[in-house]
């Protein structure tokens, strides 16, 4: 069996927000091994440029562009740059995303705007630039990244867990309009895994980083939290072929957390 065929990204243009650590880097790295033309978007232009340049000296295609998610100026730029450059979009993963581990009385309102922006804003912002060109080309595939806490409710994260759940319903809601056009939206919803925005969280809470990741894990079916990869494989099936009758669902990666 041709497996190359079967997951169909070979030459797929891919945008991936958050690209330059985590998640998104991780993932930026895995589709451009299956083929596709990555673009790694992120507010790091050093880290992002630096990892781009990697995953390129490894035989990927990947390019970087500075983007603030939040910033509708910025992202519509982006996106006119991303099809003057390439004239497609295929692919478009919304994984850009900040936390503020604070109840809502301790949340400042410009924290608020601050998660609520480039976790759910940048979701619609990025989508409503990137729909019309894919719609041009006959479909694509736009996965969004939400979280365990979109689906439930988590303690002092309010922006987060209202952000995220925002993220879930957004990814149906751009599923039920944009089906007509073969564009197919899902959300992808991560457990706690090992990345910056997880460690960043050890230091809010002023708790030790390696008790914090191990205690983050021990009560997972599992028995540990994820890794980057662990996620990125699951954006590589709703972004291929393998995915191509699944729309408006989230999946969840976590370790049986959840459960």
């Amino acid at each position: 069996m041709n497996y190359e065929r079967l997951i169909g990204l070979n030459n797929k243009v891919a945008v991936i927000t958050g690209a330059a650590s985590g998640i998104g880097l991780a993932t930026s790295t895995l589709l451009a091994s299956a083929g596709c033309r990555v673009i790694m978007l992120d507010i790091n232009e050093d880290r992002g440029m630096t990892e781009s340049e990697k995953i390129v000296s490894e035989g990927g295609d990947a390019k970087f562009i500075t983007c603030d998610v939040a910033s509708s100026k910025s992202c519509r730029s982006v996106i006119e740059k991303i099809e003057s450059d390439y004239g497609r979009i295929d692919i478009l993963f919304n994984n850009a995303g900040v936390i503020r581990r604070q109840n809502a009385v301790e949340h400042s309102e410009e924290e608020w705007d601050l998660v609520i922006d480039v976790s759910l804003k940048s979701v619609f912002l990025l989508s409503k630039f990137a729909i019309p060109i894919m719609s041009k080309k006959g479909g694509g595939s736009i996965i969004n990244t939400g979280s365990g806490w979109g689906l439930k409710g988590g303690d002092k994260a309010v922006s987060y867990c209202a952000a995220k759940a925002g993220v879930v319903n957004i990814t149906k809601a751009l599923a039920i309009d944009h089906g007509k056009d073969n564009i197919r939206v899902n959300c992808i919803c991560p457990g706690d895994t090992d990345t910056p925005l997880l460690r960043g969280e050890a230091e809010q809470l002023k708790l030790n980083e390696k008790d914090f990741l191990v205690s983050s894990g021990v009560d997972r079916p599992l028995r540990r939290i994820g890794t980057p990869e662990d996620i990125a494989n699951g954006v590589l099936f709703l972004a291929s072929d393998l995915s191509s009758w699944v729309s408006g669902t989230t999946l969840v990666v976590d370790g049986g957390g959840l459960a």
